[in-house]
């Protein structure tokens, strides 16, 4: 098991540092581009939360693989934030202000112990969350690969995303007057896609991004886009001279607006954050498992800087902190170099920067858009059950028109509606009756009533308790009604308690018929 601290550096020093610096090849233009897409008046401010996420937050950080930095799931919420403002330098001061006040929640949450929030929400709303920003990524990186940005009657960019998708036919009959661009957009979008396919060993190990600036800045320079207006990434000073307090409070006579922008950056961000975190540690080869409130607080403390100081706010983000594994990062220092290189970068080769396309940006946030809102996505919601679907389809609608806020709390009233009518209980939608016993070296643990994403947290924190290297039985047999979430939080639970030595037997679930034939699917018992 690798050590922490200096002790930890000492032994993985060259482990972590190959694999810092290769994260940061990919998270370089994609903290630019997130940056650019976030309506921030300069890209390097992306590079800023990433080199805070790293140099700071590691430090404290309750899990020791994740990478730290901005997201492109927050894109939505930070370019809405900066438009609801007003747009310009105050919308972007006001959206700092909004990520100061949610990183303070944030660190709350982590002291009152609420990393558990993750548990709480419907898996079909959370993936429909996702899904529905990768679509709204896509609407709006489309018309930037294409060489536009379309305004709306004020003259101002349009980030709403059925707007943007309702221009899109304008936007593609300008594709001959905006040709460089849109050849260098398509070629990006092409290796975008492309790479992945690709099995040789060695090009696996190059990050997407960095093989897309090769190709899109050579094509660039030879296509002349330093003479088309906003082709190219624009830094109108020096990394060192963006450091100074930006943030502000002031028009908070938009009190209503603030506070919504307050609740979502401090709510999706936990979210995202914990959701992550959980996945990586899935992915941990020394199976280690997150603080996950510890995880929240180290977060806090570093949007809190980051919002002072004009970054975007950060999460534990999902493909920086795959690759971290993959590379081989073995601890938080992987995450340390990886902020270090960013440092480094910005000091010194902010003239090559200058040089990539926005074009290849807008690809590449296109690529992760079409990962969180691939079609095998609606296709593996169908499998769990219709039902699901319906939860997942409904979140991404009610977001598209509205906000991730009212998506994620539409995705969730739809699912109570549907225990309902199956026959929930009422009075088991936030806790169930769980009866815990022990007998002959096993524990056993019978829910009644029902098993479901609202009050599973009580069942988890029974499940939780239970000492590792143990025979348990978790019976279903007196609950009406098992859902999906808790199917799979059950299962979840199952592999990470038989990795570590015990034994998880689930029985009662012959008593009920299942939604679909998905392992997964929601259970009603039989009458």
């Amino acid at each position: 098991m690798p050590k922490d601290g200096i002790q930890g550096l000492k032994e993985n020093f060259s482990s972590d540092f190959i694999s810092g610096f290769l994260v940061s090849l990919l998270a370089l233009p994609l903290s630019l581009g997130i940056a650019a897409a976030s309506d921030f008046p300069n890209p390097m401010y992306g590079v800023l939360t990433a080199i805070i996420g790293g140099l700071i937050v590691s430090i404290f950080a309750g899990s020791v693989l994740t990478i730290k930095g901005p997201a492109a799931g927050l894109i939505v919420i930070v370019a809405g934030s900066v438009s609801a403002f007003g747009g310009g330098a105050i919308g972007w001061q006001m959206t700092l202000g909004a990520i100061v006040v949610a990183s303070v929640l944030q660190v709350f949450f982590g002291m009152l112990k609420w990393g558990k929030l993750a548990d709480f929400f419907p898996l079909a709303a959370v993936h429909g969350m996702l899904a529905a920003i990768g679509i709204i990524i896509i609407s709006k990186q489309l018309h930037i690969l294409l060489g536009v940005n379309p305004l709306n009657h004020e003259g101002k960019p349009l980030v709403e995303p059925i707007a943007l998708l309702s221009v899109l036919p304008d936007t593609f009959q300008k594709i001959l007057e905006n040709s460089k661009v849109v050849i260098t957009g398509l070629v990006s979008l092409g290796l975008v896609l492309g790479i992945p396919k690709i099995k040789h060993q060695w090009i696996k190990k190059i990050p997407v991004p960095l093989m897309v600036l090769a190709v899109a800045i050579p094509l660039g320079l030879i296509l002349e886009l330093n003479n088309i207006n906003g082709a190219l990434l624009k830094f109108d000073k020096p990394f060192l001279e963006l450091i100074h307090i930006n943030v502000s409070f002031e028009g908070t006579q938009k009190m209503g607006v603030f506070i919504q922008y307050v609740i979502l950056f401090a709510l999706i961000g936990s979210l995202e954050s914990l959701l992550t975190a959980k996945a990586v540690d899935l992915l941990d080869p020394y199976k280690r498992k997150s603080s996950f409130n510890k995880d929240l607080i180290a977060l806090g403390l570093g949007n809190l800087v980051a919002g002072i100081l004009g970054g975007l706010p950060m999460i534990s983000e999902v493909a920086r902190s795959s690759a971290n594994v993959s590379n081989g990062g073995k601890t938080r220092w992987a995450n340390f170099f990886h902020g270090l290189s960013l440092l480094i970068f910005m000091l010194f080769l902010v003239p090559v920067l200058e040089m990539i396309p926005k074009a290849a940006l807008a690809a590449m946030l296109i690529g992760v858009g079409i990962k969180l809102a691939h079609p095998k996505e609606f296709i593996h919601m169908f499998r769990i059950g219709k039902e699901q679907l319906l939860i997942f389809l409904t979140t991404i609608i009610v977001t598209l028109v509205f906000d991730l806020l009212a998506g994620i709390f539409a995705g969730m009233l739809i699912e109570i509606i549907i225990h309902i009518s199956k026959g929930l209980p009422i009075s088991a939608l936030f806790k169930a009756p769980i009866k815990v016993s022990f007998t002959d070296d096993e524990y056993m643990v019978e829910i009644e009533k029902a098993a479901i994403f609202s009050n599973y947290l009580g069942i988890k924190s029974k499940l939780d308790a239970i000492p590792d290297n143990m025979k348990v039985t978790i019976d279903f047999s007196n609950s009406k009604l098992v859902d999906h979430s808790v199917m799979d939080g059950v299962h979840l639970f199952q592999n990470n308690y038989e990795s570590n030595g015990g034994k998880v037997t689930i029985i009662g679930l012959d008593k009920h018929t299942a939604s679909s034939s998905h392992h997964l699917a929601s259970r009603v018992k039989k009458k």
